[in-house]
């Protein structure tokens, strides 16, 4: 599929680290793809039956449910829709891109900020520019609910690994050596779609609504982005690939373009039996191969 790139997105996106693409998909497609996203967090979260309250501050920032696209069919024709993987290869300047992973972020009724962090870090890829995400809201999202606001130009940085996931308030170091150049908030339409490189400095408004936030994001990388370091991460361990190996196994289809126009089927995951992995799947965080 041909595509019209407007260039001006591709040089916001390089100029500031992110780039807000208005009315990139149709409002209607997004009420049908946001129902079978929906769908998919009910079904992974149904176990997981404690309050806000009682969720630890990481997940009070969102409900997080990861490779949805494998286990969701419905989902997949916005996880590689050509429209939006299509436009992030342009953003980065890749002829082909595949996915690294894609999830639900749903932010509750109550729920808190998400802190100032940057994504490559989390993600063993070699390289600085290879890696983008894709911010798509099911709903239309402003201040109250929880936007995103992004730091223009922190891209061009070094990233640092910013711990969010077990001790609270560790974005606030990263806010503070922004302080000369504050976040810009988004708010967004459905049918609307930001991007952001992987080391571009972002956070979240808490959501002071009585509804959730409901987003779905996809991460993608330029094909031929090698692994790099030993960092545990399914879309590489699952394929066994190795430091510095290139990254292209089942657990990471092409998105762009996709081969004879046909969507990935995704491969069986292996058996997790270990602690983490077995927390994991009870949340809903990944896959349950049981069933």
């Amino acid at each position: 599929m041909n595509l019209e790139i407007d260039t001006r997105l591709v040089e916001a996106y390089r100029r500031d680290g992110f780039v807000h693409a208005p009315g990139l998909l149709s409002a209607a497609k997004i009420a049908e793809y946001g129902a079978a996203v929906d769908e998919a967090v009910a079904r992974r979260k149904a176990r997981d039956t404690r309050t806000l309250d009682e969720k630890t501050p990481y997940e009070q920032s969102f409900i997080q449910c990861q490779y949805i696209w494998e286990d969701f069919p419905e989902v997949r024709p916005l996880t590689f829709h050509p429209r939006v993987c299509g436009l992030a290869a342009a953003l980065i300047g890749a002829p082909r891109l595949r996915l690294w992973h894609d999830q639900a972020l749903y932010k509750e009724a109550g729920g808190r900020e998400t802190e100032a962090h940057t994504d490559h870090p989390y993600w063993p890829i070699a390289g600085r520019d290879n890696t983008l995400t894709a911010w798509i809201p099911l709903q239309a999202v402003d201040l109250d609910v929880g936007c995103m606001g992004y730091v223009p130009g922190s891209q061009n940085d070094e990233a640092a690994f910013i711990d969010i996931f077990t001790a609270p308030g560790a974005g606030k170091a990263l806010e503070a050596r922004y302080a000369d150049t504050p976040a810009r908030f988004v708010p967004c339409a459905p049918g609307d779609v930001i991007f952001h490189h992987g080391h571009t400095v972002h956070m979240a408004k808490p959501n002071r609504s009585d509804r959730t936030r409901r987003v779905y994001t996809a991460i993608y990388f330029a094909d031929g982005a090698r692994r790099g370091g030993d960092r545990a991460h399914p879309s590489v361990d699952r394929d066994g690939i190795g430091d510095g190996g290139v990254i292209d196994g089942a657990a990471t289809p092409l998105a762009w373009p996709l081969p004879d126009g046909r969507l990935p089927t995704p491969a069986p995951w292996p058996e997790m039996t270990g602690r983490r992995a077995q927390h994991a799947k009870l949340l809903g965080i990944v896959p349950d191969t049981a069933g």
